[in-house]
């Protein structure tokens, strides 16, 4: 079963979660007198802007044409009261600059220039039989929104605001569509980045200094809340353990895995315990992601605990609650965000290169995430689990054959936190069948070229891995954020 939650609290987190897009029109006032209808044509295109964003769930809150200076006050107080997490400003025909910049100047978030054009193409010959010369200026001015982008972009860069453009036309562009999807779900995910817990139970695996975070820098630049935890927390669970719950979980284990016939059925019923301990920890502590390490040296209650995580730490990622092993507090942001994106977001690292077919193979010990596997996820025993204490059941997959990105959450030595990108392919083939998560990627750099180049950027040696190439929405998120964006391939 996964961690529960009331209706009620399902109910604020959907809420939390929902984007704010504020929307508006530019426009020249001057105009409206002179071309009967135009101004009327225009608010009709912008309503068609807006209930195609409204397709996305997301509240609009729609101003409808600004086309004096007067109005941008009372515009920007709207935005800031309702909180908008970004604007898509629509330019409907020509318009000061003056009437833009007063709506923005308040708002530190990012601003989307609407460059929308009615059709592909004004028809001409249509155009130049209209014959009243003044009907024919107001058809071109409902046509001629690109007039005014320069002198938006003019006054924006002069005064240090963040701008991005789409520009193409009002119907039927797949480009328009899709980069406004992207930007609503980047804004989406950034909600949920923000708003999200991240629990930390026990250490750093010592000596790794890569993966040694400055959580402070990490709250501050993504906004997210991290919950130091105590191993104790999770032990204590243990009593309030039921039969028939652990019956449960043994069975939910052999629907979601592949078990393999080597493991021992007081193996999988150890993982089933310990399973339930972590729905538990993780609803009490009302935690949305979860970094772990702990080596319980000395103390057999504590081994027998973190030897036996791996299963339930897998059925949490599946559930959207990403677990990384060996504390690793910035990539289990990194499968946050994967996750978020609906894309995964498994645990992984550089595990052999394959200079003969030109791939990396990638993987790593502990939790994978089994909704992202190319088939069923295997459940197998090992003896040793290397470099760490005890020994029980893992897990081993390769991610769908098929388009994947990967990213990292660099925490810079010159103290910003970056996204680090990369798109390529999960391909068959053969993998290290040795109980990891283990799969078989190429990009499209020389794999030689690939090792070098992520590696100068100064990642930690994890990474996230998610279905699909995500780059273009990654890359919104981190405008959304203030972060940059490094795309190698």
């Amino acid at each position: 079963m996964a961690p529960k939650m009331s209706s009620d609290n399902q109910q604020n987190q959907k809420e939390t979660h929902k984007v704010r897009v504020g929307l508006y029109g530019i426009g020249l006032e001057t105009y409206w007198p002179q071309f009967d209808g135009l101004r009327e044509r225009l608010i009709g295109y912008q309503q068609e802007i807006a209930q195609n964003i409204k397709r996305f769930d997301v509240d609009v809150i729609d101003l409808g044409l600004i086309d004096s200076p007067e109005k941008t006050h009372w515009a920007a107080e709207q935005f800031r009261n309702n909180c908008v997490d970004l604007v898509f400003l629509y330019v409907s025909t020509y318009a000061l600059s003056s009437t833009v910049l007063p709506v923005v100047q308040k708002l530190d978030i990012p601003i989307i220039v609407l460059n929308l054009q009615p059709v592909k193409a004004i028809d001409y010959a249509k155009f130049n039989a209209m014959g009243d010369r003044t009907k024919m200026t107001g058809e071109w001015l409902a046509h001629c929104q690109a007039c005014s982008v320069p002198e938006i972009a003019n006054a924006f860069l002069r005064a240090g605001i963040r701008f991005y453009q789409i520009t193409g036309t009002l119907n039927d562009d797949d480009f328009v569509d899709q980069e406004i999807q992207n930007w609503l779900e980047a804004a989406r995910v950034a909600r949920i980045i923000q708003n999200s817990r991240i629990g930390l139970l026990g250490h750093y695996y010592n000596g790794m200094l890569d993966i040694y975070s400055d959580l402070t820098r990490l709250s501050a630049q993504l906004g997210s809340h991290f919950e130091i935890c105590e191993m104790g927390e999770l032990l204590q669970e243990k009593k309030n353990v039921q039969k028939q719950e652990l019956e449960n979980r043994i069975l939910e284990i052999n629907q979601t895995f592949d078990v393999r016939p080597d493991c021992l059925p007081q193996e999988i019923e150890r993982a089933a315990r310990t399973s339930i301990m972590l729905d538990r920890f993780v609803q009490n502590k009302k935690l949305d992601a979860l970094a772990y390490f702990y080596n319980g040296f000395g103390d057999s209650d504590y081994i027998d605990l973190i030897s036996s995580v791996i299963v339930g730490n897998s059925l949490l990622t599946a559930k959207g609650i990403p677990v990384a092993g060996e504390y690793e507090v910035k990539n289990v942001l990194a499968m946050k965000i994967l996750d978020s994106f609906q894309s995964g977001g498994s645990f992984t690292e550089f595990y052999a290169i394959d200079f003969n077919d030109n791939v990396v193979l990638m993987g790593h010990d502990g939790p994978g995430h089994p909704k992202i596997a190319e088939g069923k996820t295997k459940l197998k025993p090992l003896d040793v689990y290397h470099g760490k204490v005890g020994q029980g059941l893992s897990v081993e997959m390769s991610v769908k054959h098929g388009p994947v990105t990967l990213l990292s959450v660099i925490d810079a030595p010159d103290g910003n936190i970056r996204f680090l990108v990369a798109e390529g392919s999960s391909e068959p083939g053969p993998i290290l069948e040795i109980g990891n998560t283990n799969s078989r990627y190429r990009f499209s750099l020389d794999v030689r070229d690939f090792i070098d180049a992520w590696s100068q950027k100064g990642p930690a040696h994890h990474c996230a891995i998610g279905v699909g190439h995500l780059s273009q929405k990654l890359e919104k998120l981190a405008q959304i954020l203030h972060l940059e964006m490094i795309r190698i391939c």
